[in-house]
């Protein structure tokens, strides 16, 4: 059982109201899923230290912060990514208000060069306690699937549900490649640092491929919607804490293992567990 954790020094403290445990089918793509016996997503989160790990991949750190703990990191990862999605005309999708309102994200995670700089990043909103807090809902609104999304995210909410939003990297091309490995596996760690079982992410098609690498799956009975405009397909996938290890590629799972030990020794109390078996 994932119980609530105190960390002394990383201060991650995690209260959670008691749930029976529950196992069984999520009808997601009418497979079998295994479900964590966790307890209700009510999680409170502060992280006053700020842990990072290595990546020769990409030569960047990638740091794990709030934005109330770490303000200048953080206005540099939203400045990022403003110029990111204006460059490619898809400001619509940048949800300015929730970048002015630090309390809309629970964690973020900056790539940062030996320089200093920021060069790719994303946020994670939630836990949420009703799917209607989702944003995927609104990408998917007026469109086929919606009513599927919702209930995709409702299944798993005492489980712990998180959405990673405003995802970017830079367009360097001799470390785009690099950096959305990097990012990609991200959510692994997000999972275990807020002690929460599911990730959901939308992106378009083509983009998505790229980040699946760590054990995303599609979802692939849901209908693309034309989100932020015609030009775009976006799709749904999740990432879970119990069965991503099945699917990511080998490499990303070693390294995803070897970040995780790094992240360890900086947070004394957590241990730095893998997929539940």
């Amino acid at each position: 059982m994932l119980a609530g954790i105190r960390v002394t020094r990383g201060e991650i403290l995690i209260v959670t109201a008691s749930l029976d445990a529950l196992v069984g089918r999520l009808p997601d793509e009418g497979t079998s899923m295994t479900v964590l016996q966790t307890e209700a997503a009510g999680h409170v989160v502060s992280l006053e230290r700020t842990p990072s790990c290595w990546d020769p991949d990409s030569e960047c750190s990638i740091v794990f912060a709030q934005p109330a703990t770490e303000r200048d990191l953080w206005m540099d990862y939203v400045r990022g990514a403003c110029d990111s999605y204006r460059k490619h005309g898809v400001e619509k999708a940048l949800d300015i208000d929730a970048l002015r309102n630090p309390a809309d994200t629970i964690l973020f995670a900056a790539c940062v060069n030996d320089a200093g700089r920021v060069l790719g990043g994303l946020r994670a909103r939630g836990p949420y306690q009703s799917a209607d807090e989702c944003h995927a809902l609104l990408e998917w609104s007026g469109q086929p699937g919606l009513d599927a999304v919702r209930k995709m995210v409702t299944d798993r909410l005492p489980f712990g549900v998180i959405e990673m939003k405003t995802a970017w990297v830079t367009d360097d091309p001799e470390r785009s490649r690099q950096l959305t490995s990097a990012i990609s596996r991200t959510p692994l760690h997000a999972m275990n640092l807020l002690d929460i079982q599911f990730i959901v992410a939308t992106a378009a098609s083509y983009v998505l491929k790229r980040w699946l690498s760590s054990g995303g799956l599609l979802a692939t009975k849901i209908p693309a919607t034309p989100y932020p405009d015609h030009r775009y397909q976006t799709k749904l996938a999740w990432w879970d804490r119990c069965t991503f290890a099945n699917h990511a590629d080998p490499k990303q799972l070693s390294v995803f293992y070897a970040e995780q030990k790094e992240l360890a020794l900086q947070l004394d109390d957590v241990v730095a567990a893998g997929p539940a078996r």
